[in-house]
């Protein structure tokens, strides 16, 4: 019998926030209890090894099994509604890392509800259901309309988690992350590595197709894209990623197909090439032309025009800073390799496993290197030390969710939110404090529940916010009716509450204020403001140096 392995994460808020403690049992078909494991200081388990199917079956278009063994996992956390994930997919030789993002309770929440989450089987496996659910290939746009003036990466995408005209929540994912998990989701990871890499071109070219033409945008709809494999790809919410899949999209991130004199991503469709068959790329033929000796780009030119070519962008909507241009390594120095320093350094507070950096500020050496191979472990990245650009936004992306948080809980302090819901009733075209207070609750809220969107904090009950309340009320089992009543309230407030009484709180404690660095501002201007010290300014914030950031946000020490 084959051996597969799995390794599962449990956080919470947006990866922001690990749960150490949390108990997972591993289980098999049948439900009997394989593994029973603990979550260390980064929320991650043991990789545990179990039997599964010889690789060359999941090789093989031929074969009609299924051609890996199903495991169930059941993940349980002090304060968080417990998770069973079913059908999980493991391959022979193939690590698959689970990550389980789990939920406050509500204040005053005595019984738990379980989220259950079914994986099953990669699209490749039925393609038939894409001809099945339209009956017509995959429609897009190959150059037009064309909206947007350059190719961007959006970070999150806005994922509707079904036919574009059903009744399905959005989830907002991170662009890495979406890739990994729609490639985990439609091959298998046993393919050889230039298969996968031309697969995952198509899937990044084809997301990148559906927001440079606004493809849904245009048409009314608040999302990017679907995952439903009868309009787009695959998209399953709490899959694991293979860490095969997940080596080659972080060599090609940023990465896409285009045709030569054109800026538009192409519109990459494709098809598994067995049950179904259409005129973009064979998946199944793309195994086949791998192991023939074809390369990713040769592959690619076989199934779509020969003036396909690789493009590159580096524009990431809601990055902190672009990447440099150039991966950072050992013997790298500039103010790149601080940024990336002081992000780590801050990371750091929340995932104490990574080692404290002792270069100096701005020099890239050993102990900066250590410190870039545990977030890379950590975080499910390709874990070679270097600082490509995979590994740039992950840690923008992390380093932002660590830091809002942790503004988040300083600002509700002052704005005084209390335990008592305001007895108004609010509603589009609504302004004032209370208005502010229902964003802010929102904003806190959005940071555990991916389908409810953050809106901007200005006090004005516009649209945006509309569609927040929207969001969260169908979350809640709510009447969606955008208004904010007695009961809306009263369920904002249970989730808040339960918030600040399970979630743990790591880094620095309540005796620190957030502050947002602005224009001319230098650690001595504000601790002199504050009536600190620049030290104790840098050891609150993971700090290794003077530079800080027009927008960063830090910890002040107060009182």
């Amino acid at each position: 019998m084959a051996i597969g392995y799995l390794q599962v994460e449990a956080r919470t808020a947006q990866d922001a926030v690990p749960l150490e403690g949390a108990r997972v049992w591993v289980l098999d078909e049948e439900g009997n209890i394989l593994h029973r494991l603990t979550t260390d200081e980064s929320g991650e388990t043991q990789e545990v090894s179990l039997e599964t199917l010889d690789a060359s079956y999941s090789q093989d278009p031929d074969y009609t099994g299924k051609p890996y063994a199903e495991y169930g996992v059941f993940v349980d956390a002090e304060g968080f509604e417990p998770v069973s994930v079913e059908d999980i997919p493991i391959f022979d030789g193939e690590t698959a890392v689970l990550p389980v993002a789990l939920t406050p309770l509500e204040d005053r929440q005595y019984s738990q509800t379980m989220e259950e989450i079914n994986v099953g089987e990669p699209a490749v496996a039925f393609g038939s259901r894409r001809d099945l659910e339209q009956g017509q290939e995959q429609v897009g746009s190959f150059v037009a309309p064309i909206v947007l003036r350059q190719v961007v990466i959006p970070n999150p995408i806005t994922v509707h988690l079904g036919a574009p005209d059903a009744q399905a929540a959005n989830v907002q994912v991170p662009f890495l992350d979406y890739v990994k998990n729609v490639a985990s989701s439609e091959v298998y990871p046993t393919w050889p590595r230039e298969a996968l890499k031309a697969n995952v071109y198509a899937i990044m070219s084809f997301a990148l197709n559906r927001v440079y033409t606004e493809w849904y945008r245009n048409r009314g709809y608040n999302f990017d894209i679907t995952n439903s494999t009868a309009y787009d790809q695959y998209y399953v919410p709490g899959r694991p990623i293979y860490q095969s899949i997940s080596a080659v999209v972080d060599e090609a991130y940023g990465e896409y197909i285009r045709r030569r004199g054109q800026d538009a991503p192409y519109f990459a469709s494709f098809c598994n090439g067995t049950t179904v068959t259409c005129g973009g790329l064979s998946q199944w033929g793309s195994v086949s032309l791998a192991n023939q000796g074809y390369s990713a780009e040769q592959i690619l030119r076989y199934y779509y025009p020969d003036d396909i070519e690789i493009a590159r962008t580096n524009i990431v909507t809601n990055a902190l800073s672009s990447y440099p241009g150039t991966a950072l390594r050992v013997g790298s120095s500039g103010l790149d390799v601080q940024t990336m320093q002081a992000w780590l350094s801050r990371v750091r507070q929340n995932y104490p496993a990574i080692p404290a950096i002792t270069d100096p500020p701005g020099i890239f050496g050993e102990s900066t290197r250590e410190a870039v191979r545990k977030f890379q472990s950590i975080f499910n990245l390709a874990v070679d030390g270097i600082v490509g650009k995979a590994t740039w936004y992950k840690l923008s992306g992390i380093y932002t969710a660590v830091t809002k948080l942790a503004d988040l809980d300083s600002e509700g302090t002052s704005l005084g939110i209390g335990t008592v819901p305001p007895n108004t009733i609010l509603r589009q075209g609504s302004r004032g404090q209370d208005v502010v207070t229902l964003q802010y609750l929102l904003n806190v809220i959005a940071r555990y529940y991916p389908s409810v969107p953050a809106p901007a904090q200005d006090g004005i009950f516009g649209s945006e916010t509309r569609n927040s309340v929207l969001a969260f009320q169908r979350q809640m089992g709510l009447i969606p009716d955008g208004i904010v009543g007695a009961k809306t309230w009263r369920a904002l407030y249970d989730r808040y509450l339960g918030i600040g009484e399970n979630v743990p709180s790591p880094g620095p404690g309540a005796d620190t204020i957030a502050y947002t660095v602005q224009a001319g501002d230098s650690l001595w201007k504000i601790a002199r403001r504050y009536g600190t010290t620049v030290q104790a300014i840098k050891q609150a914030n993971g700090l290794i140096g003077d530079t800080i950031l027009v927008g960063q946000v830090l910890r002040i020490p107060v009182g």
